[in-house]
């Protein structure tokens, strides 16, 4: 009888034993890709707005990452990468009045409404400055939803073998939240070559063999600079 206490006892208290570790590795960072097509012959006035809402965002509490990006072609097309402490720090920063206002001033540049797309991470590099990146890769990955958990395997899978390949920078996948089939992938590279070389590497071209019968749409990938 006390031998069945004991066993009781400690199949009740296992998992309280286990949740700090879970809990510890957990990723309270809030991330958000924010896609901004500027009419071309605006691009000049978007990117100086552009650069202002960046070093206004620096003196933000909360803040991890703030880069503004210029895809190679076409140039009207900008992406801000963003990551913060947590969903409160991002939310803070979203209500204030430099992010406010730079949204009122680039409206009459829009194409297209401006696109924001809040993440999590599923994996990402430490935070640090991309000190030395002279080239971006972002690229949009959507699976059919049944094929999630499978993707998120394969991203993972790259992971790796990415952040080894020469002149790699950074290699971030981030999740979106409310349509968490969809994932974004952050790459920062010192130069064309060095990401040229990773295109063509095994672990890349076996991860797209992998992507290809998982995939929901084209495979978007852009180029980007910093601007």
């Amino acid at each position: 009888m006390r031998l069945l206490t004991h066993f009781m006892l400690a199949m009740t208290i296992m998992p309280l034993a286990l949740a700090p570790q879970a809990s510890a590795q957990e990723d309270s960072t809030s991330h958000m890709i924010t896609y901004i097509e500027v009419i071309p012959a605006a691009k000049a006035q978007a990117a100086t707005l552009l650069k202002e809402l960046a070093a206004a965002s620096k003196q933000d509490a909360g803040l991890l990452r703030f880069e503004v990006l210029e895809r190679t072609a076409p140039s009207n097309q900008l992406v801000i990468v963003e990551g913060w402490k947590d969903e409160a720090a991002l939310t803070a920063h979203a209500a204030s009045a430099h992010a406010k206002q730079f949204r009122d001033k680039m409206q009459p540049h829009l194409i297209a409404p401006i696109d924001d797309r809040l993440s999590i991470v599923t994996t990402a590099s430490p935070i640090a400055a991309a000190a030395g990146a002279g080239l971006y890769v972002v690229t949009h990955v959507d699976v059919a939803p049944p094929n999630r958990d499978k993707i998120i395997v394969a991203l993972k899978a790259l992971a790796d073998p990415t952040r080894k390949d020469k002149g790699n920078v950074r290699y971030d996948v981030l999740q979106q939240k409310n349509r968490t089939n969809h994932f974004t992938v952050v790459e920062a590279w010192t130069d064309q070559a060095a990401n040229d070389a990773h295109e063509i590497a095994a672990h890349t071209k076996e991860f797209r063999a992998t992507l290809g019968p998982l995939t929901g749409a084209l495979y978007d990938q852009r180029w980007n600079k910093p601007l």
